[in-house]
């Protein structure tokens, strides 16, 4: 939250209950700062104390098959990623990129994520650890994503690929997936929980929910004005996402939450997809939060919401392996 204001102030906030629990007890234990009051390197740093506070007593990280961390070379350097493979392999890839506003996060702030993917879809799941503003503005991220999609692809020649990405991550991949429809990677489905679509921050739910609800509409604009120092940026198909051209985008699947300052420009991002023929399924998250992910374990509505996207994107799959041709 932004200085100088208190989850106290939001009068009677109509959350999920476990949800507000949750927010009140880091909110007492001084972690619900603002991501815009320092520099990049504290705000990390406040995110990955949030990212393991949050991980409920007990927490045992989710069996899998197999973890190995790897890189990927690039024309600017290796590109470290981890490959989780599942407990129940169905012949799947996916290429994944976490959240944390192109500038805060990395792959053991969202292994719990990682490891749901795998074993949700019988995956084996790439998780990339792109580089982050403002040390490296845009495309550099994309540019890391777009290259480990690449690797993925050709290293798993014979599984349906899908796409998956948290917040920032959802954008990077629908950047990804728009650079590879030239010429590049199949793309089978994506799986984007909460992108953020709209780099002028114009739609309502900014202003509604921009404050008290975990991620505040001051961290939306540090976050961008991180990643987008130059103003011809903003213009950028892959950062302006609602004036993209998504022919030919894959079957999707795009989860929102009610008290999320995006909520509204990822609904329009799927309409967006749907003008373009896009075969698209929302899933609303009632009474949640921007991240609702990462509390799955503690907030049953969370649970269920994020089972909803993972049901959808295997009836994607079931469909696509009754067809040809399906992807780019």
């Amino acid at each position: 939250m932004n200085a100088g204001h208190t989850r106290s102030d939001v009068a009677e906030l109509p959350i999920d209950p476990y949800l507000s629990t949750m927010l009140d007890n880091l909110d007492a234990a001084g972690m619900l700062t603002p991501f815009s009051g320092g520099s990049a390197q504290q705000a990390r740093d406040r995110f990955k104390a949030l990212s393991m506070a949050r991980r409920v007593a007990g927490y045992v990280p989710e069996e899998v098959s197999d973890v190995s961390d790897q890189s990927v070379e690039s024309p600017s350097g290796p590109i470290l990623i981890r490959v989780y493979t599942p407990v129940e392999d169905r012949g799947r890839v996916v290429t994944y990129a976490h959240g944390g506003g192109w500038v805060v996060g990395d792959l053991d702030t969202h292994d719990p994520l990682a490891r749901r993917i795998a074993n949700s879809l019988g995956a084996r799941v790439v998780s990339v650890k792109y580089r982050l503003a403002p040390e490296s503005p845009f495309p550099a991220g994309l540019v890391d994503v777009s290259t480990v999609l690449a690797w993925a692809s050709k290293t798993y020649p014979d599984r349906k690929h899908i796409v998956a990405g948290d917040s920032a991550g959802a954008a990077l991949l629908i950047g990804a997936a728009m650079r590879a429809r030239d010429g590049g990677p199949r793309v089978d489905a994506a799986l984007l929980l909460y992108p953020p679509a709209d780099p002028t921050m114009s739609h309502p739910s900014v202003r509604e929910s921009g404050e008290g609800y975990f991620l505040t509409a001051g961290d939306l604009r540090w976050f961008l004005d991180q990643l987008l120092p130059e103003a011809w940026m903003v213009q950028a198909p892959e950062i302006d996402l609602l004036h993209a051209d998504l022919t030919g985008f894959p079957p999707s699947v795009v989860a929102t939450a009610e008290f999320d300052p995006l909520r509204d420009e990822g609904l329009a991002f799927v309409e967006r997809l749907s003008s373009f023929g896009v075969a698209v399924e929302h899933v609303p998250g009632p009474t949640l939060i921007h991240g609702f992910a990462a509390f799955t374990a503690a907030v049953p509505a969370a649970e269920s919401s994020l089972q909803e996207v993972f049901n959808a994107v295997e009836k994607i799959l079931v469909d696509c392996a009754s067809r040809s041709g399906l992807g780019w």
